[in-house]
């Protein structure tokens, strides 16, 4: 199967230019000037399908390298499977997901990892990767972190927070990052303070504060940045590479930039949530609205300036990439387990079909050059997870992932709208964007155009990722 993608403006994170792109089989072939003969055949001709982008952008699918599909949690399950999570992804041009391999105490970490495959494999309507988390750090969590190297799960998430569910000590977290540091592997934290959230979580109950706008003010921005500076100190003192997760708080940002100032190996993430969401607006929503968007770390204060700092981190690099954190939970017997008491919500947005519409308004709005955009989303993701040169890019060689991105167009999030997530609300509704994803094809296969629904479950295929490409 041949496709010939013409007259679009290919977008890269190096430029910007009109080009063709040829797509043979799974991989891109060729980019070429517009309507260039290839070694003297007329290449339109020659293909089997042949799609105009005039007018359109032609970008490198969307990578989103932090996802929960059917993630236990909180006494239930996140709502989306890997099957309708990835379906809502490939609507909205995202070609590839790294999702989270949970490991809860007492399990078994390659019981885990298999576990996962078992409910990846044949489901996916897009490619897929695994981290690893990691709850209790023995012996045996050591040693199972060089064997899931060898099958392509190279980063390894811990946690400072949930106490009795996920979080490690910091003598467990420097034997994990002491491995990473010798092993290659890229250390990813969750990092908030546990121990002070748990108290402020207490007594704001106890004071009869239940409702979701008190799960902002008990997990503060304080103790993001008390536990991003230990988390870094954790990996300075080791010399593992670290990755901070679901970045919101400014204070936490000046925490990475200064590491990374000092030449470490300190990247981060934001998410959508955290440039456009806020505690005032919708965690304080009347009522038990605002459980609709409880996620941790926490929506921040608009009036504190955190969305404005975010938009700015991502310009200067001091944040690499935005990844959704996508861990939906349906309001009706899911959320509302947690009405009268907050701390019981199950934490997690649904975002992934909408990441890269909400981050190309970001493009609109000047927060962000194109090319910014497409490195944010797709190129970084890829350099930092292993997986650049094959996604992440415009150029022979790579996985024909491609989407035709149409800046004339427009969609309205919402349900019965842009909303293909296994959600009965959307943490978006209402959004609009100056901007339409109009074909997504993965590895040479159109699975969306024109308002159409053209792949399967089993297109994605498990993808084994390398080292990150993104170390200094």
């Amino acid at each position: 199967m041949k496709t010939l993608i013409k007259n679009g403006t290919v977008v890269n994170a190096t430029g910007v230019g009109a080009a063709d792109v040829l797509i043979d089989g799974e991989t891109i072939a060729a980019v070429l000037a517009p309507g260039s003969t290839l070694l003297g055949f007329d290449i339109e001709r020659n293909v089997d399908t042949v799609v105009d982008a005039a007018g359109k952008y032609v970008i490198p699918g969307g990578i989103d390298a932090h996802t929960h599909m059917e993630m236990p949690f909180g006494g239930t399950f996140a709502s989306d499977t890997f099957e309708t999570g990835t379906r809502a992804a490939a609507w909205g041009g995202t070609t590839s997901i790294v999702d989270f391999v949970v490991q809860y105490p007492e399990q078994n970490i390659l019981d885990q990892y298999h576990a996962w495959h078992e409910k990846a494999a044949g489901n996916c309507a897009i490619d897929y990767g695994f981290h690893q988390i990691l709850s209790d750090v023995q012996d045996a969590s050591l040693t199972a972190m060089d064997e899931l190297i060898a099958e392509g799960v190279t980063s390894f998430k811990l946690f400072m927070a949930y106490k009795g569910v996920f979080l490690s000590d910091d003598g467990q977290i420097l034997r994990a990052f002491q491995k990473g540091a010798s092993n290659g592997a890229l250390m990813m934290m969750h990092a908030e303070n546990g121990a002070m959230i748990d108290v402020l979580v207490r007594q704001a109950i106890e004071a009869g504060n239940t409702s979701p706008y008190y799960h902002g003010l008990t997990r503060p921005w304080q103790a993001e940045e008390e536990a991003t500076h230990r988390a870094i100190m954790i990996a300075d003192l080791t010399g593992a590479p670290l990755y901070v997760v679901h970045v919101s708080a400014k204070q936490a940002v000046e925490q990475i930039a200064a590491a990374r100032d000092r030449g470490l190996n300190v990247f981060g993430e934001t998410c959508p949530q955290y440039l456009y969401l806020s505690l005032e607006e919708q965690l304080g929503a009347p009522g038990f609205e605002g459980a609709k968007w409880v996620c941790s770390t926490p929506l921040r204060a608009r009036s504190e300036g955190h969305q404005h700092h975010m938009w700015q981190s991502l310009r200067t690099n001091d944040i690499q990439m935005v990844s959704t954190d996508h861990c939906p939970f349906c309001m009706k017997g899911q959320k509302e387990l947690g009405i009268g008491d907050f701390s019981k919500i199950p934490n997690g947005i649904g975002s992934v079909e909408h990441r890269m519409d909400l981050m190309y308004q970001g493009v609109v709005d000047g927060q962000i050059s194109l090319s910014r955009w497409v490195e944010l989303t797709s190129t970084t993701p890829a350099r930092m997870f292993g997986l650049y040169g094959r996604k992440g890019v415009i150029q022979p060689g790579a996985d024909g992932d491609v989407v035709v991105y149409d800046p004339a167009g427009h969609t309205s999030i919402g349900l019965g709208k842009t909303h293909h997530m296994n959600m009965d609300y959307s943490a978006w509704e209402g959004y609009e964007i100056d901007g339409h994803v109009d074909t997504v094809i993965s590895r040479g296969k159109v699975i969306v155009d024109s308002g159409q629904y053209l792949g399967a479950k089993g297109d994605g295929r498990y993808i084994k990722r390398g080292l990150s490409q993104y170390l200094i």
